[in-house]
């Protein structure tokens, strides 16, 4: 398989298959654009936004390259498993997975219900350990063909997780994209040998999110979704010898 190709916009186009999870708008939308503007076929995940999940697609097809629908719950692990695999049969072998889903609720922790608690976790964590075990023995499958070796995993965490600072007001959903971190360090750790990196991107106030705390964040303002889509791509497009970081796009908060 050559490693590019021309696509129908005379753009180069990937032999490989980018997987956006939580792409129907927002941050997410904003990645699968990046990646099928640099040449990746795009699944384009969505497990309640359909409407704006197409709208996604159309915008990457727009761009030159395949792009597809693709509907599933990720707190469900086979779910989750299924829509790697369905990724990966689309348009070319699975070489990207970028993580962006996942739920957020600001309370505190004593005031929180059960199934918030549960739903932080399932829905930033959990879900991120279920594709990504999918995820990795398709990848290892690009250095058995013979190909070189390709892989590219970009998780999701938040400004500050690593820190282990008191977020009173957002304890589970810190608990979870800590465990992403940790869980990232460790593919990244385990999977080195084959060609594929994993890192972490790690959002801080951004003009998509549900709270806004403008008076906190240095840089006096709200990052946009161009800057943390600019951060994942700096991973998709470097070297597999670029792994197990975080990268903060937070204008100074949180340190």
């Amino acid at each position: 398989m050559d490693p590019q190709r021309t696509g129908p916009s005379g753009a180069g186009v990937k032999p490989y298959t980018a997987l956006v999870t939580g792409s129907a708008r927002g941050i997410g939308r904003g990645v699968a654009l990046a990646l099928a503007g640099a040449g990746y076929s795009v699944a384009v995940h969505y497990h309640t936004s359909e409407q704006d999940a197409a709208e996604t697609v159309r915008l990457c097809r727009e761009r030159g390259v395949e792009a597809q629908l693709f509907c599933a719950d990720l707190t469900r692990p086979e779910e989750a498993a299924g829509l790697v695999h369905s990724a990966h049969a689309f348009a070319a072998p699975l070489g990207v997975l970028v993580n962006v889903v996942g739920n957020y609720v600001h309370r505190r922790w004593d005031e929180l219900e059960i199934d918030e608690w549960r739903d932080m976790l399932e829905s930033n964590l959990n879900a991120t350990f279920y594709t990504c075990r999918s995820a990795v023995p398709l990848m290892r499958q690009n250095a058995d063909a013979g190909e070189g070796g390709f892989g590219r995993i970009v998780n999701f965490g938040y400004a500050g997780a690593q820190n282990l600072l008191a977020r009173p007001g957002v304890v589970p959903y810190a608990v979870a994209k800590a465990g992403v971190i940790a869980l990232t360090k460790a593919i990244a750790r385990t999977e080195a040998r084959h060609g594929i990196s994993a890192n972490v991107v790690s959002p801080g106030v951004i003009e998509t999110s549900v709270s806004q705390p403008l008076s906190e964040i240095p840089a006096g303002r709200l990052g946009t979704v161009d800057e943390v889509t600019r951060a994942v791509m700096t991973f998709v497009d470097g070297s597999a010898y670029l792994t197990g970081q975080v990268l903060e796009v937070a204008g100074g908060w949180n340190l």
